[in-house]
């Protein structure tokens, strides 16, 4: 059975109380946080933090001694799991906020999803998500944006004389509330029950198709 060094290590609190003269409380909180003297320094040992692996080696007391292995993320501290995650999710909202075509859409909503799960996983002190875990796969019908908004407007403009005096420019606002009033209004209920039962008869006849093509090659196979 293979032998590890690993390495693990928990936060002990260290506190002073001390007391400051201040105008208020903000600028009392600035003096004992740039306050360098430590000399009445207490240990807060009922406090001490989680244990968590800062290394691992393979072999028996080969600490720093050799190349490290790399330990799954979920065997962090979680303060630090979350700091890192917190780029990830960071970057996905600015994705997502700038993302137009429905397809890419698609694409970045699946990767937040897998990012919020990890966040769950985090937060209930869990580990990490296997890779290949089964993830809900949105998949999205309709998406339009705004920019399209307003290149149409320009075409309407262009083709009906009695809008000729409004440039297209001038309507600025309006076309932001007029999205959000058309998308809220919208019903698409209908179709998109009709895209899920669909997909699910898509899906039976192509099993169903599998099934009878290994059916009839495991017969051939037999015959000969």
């Amino acid at each position: 059975m293979p032998i590890f060094t690993i390495e693990t290590t928990y936060r002990l609190p260290v506190y002073r109380q001390r007391t400051y003269e201040a105008a208020d409380l903000a600028q009392a909180c600035r003096l004992a946080i740039e306050d360098d003297d430590w000399e009445c320094a207490k240990q807060d040992h009922e406090s001490a933090g989680e244990t968590y692996v800062t290394g691992a080696w393979q072999g028996r007391d080969c600490a720093y001694s050799g190349a490290a292995l790399a330990v799954p993320a979920h065997f962090d501290e979680t303060v630090q799991r979350k700091a890192d995650h917190f780029e990830i999710l960071l970057g996905l909202v600015k994705v997502l906020s700038g993302t137009g075509g429905a397809q890419r859409s698609a694409y970045w909503a699946g990767r937040a999803v897998s990012a919020i799960a990890k966040a769950e996983a985090i937060l209930a002190g869990a580990r990490d998500p296997d890779p290949d875990a089964s993830m809900p796969r949105p998949h999205i019908l309709l998406a339009f944006d705004e920019s399209e908004v307003r290149a149409t407007i320009g075409e309407i403009i262009a083709s009906d004389e009695a809008l000729a005096a409004l440039p297209a420019d001038a309507i600025g606002d309006d076309v932001h509330a007029a999205c959000v009033a058309v998308a809220a209004a919208a019903d698409l209920s209908e179709e998109r029950g009709s895209a899920v039962f669909k997909a699910a008869l898509a899906a039976i006849r192509s099993a169903e198709r599998r099934r009878i093509e290994g059916r009839k090659e495991g017969e051939r196979e037999k015959e000969e």
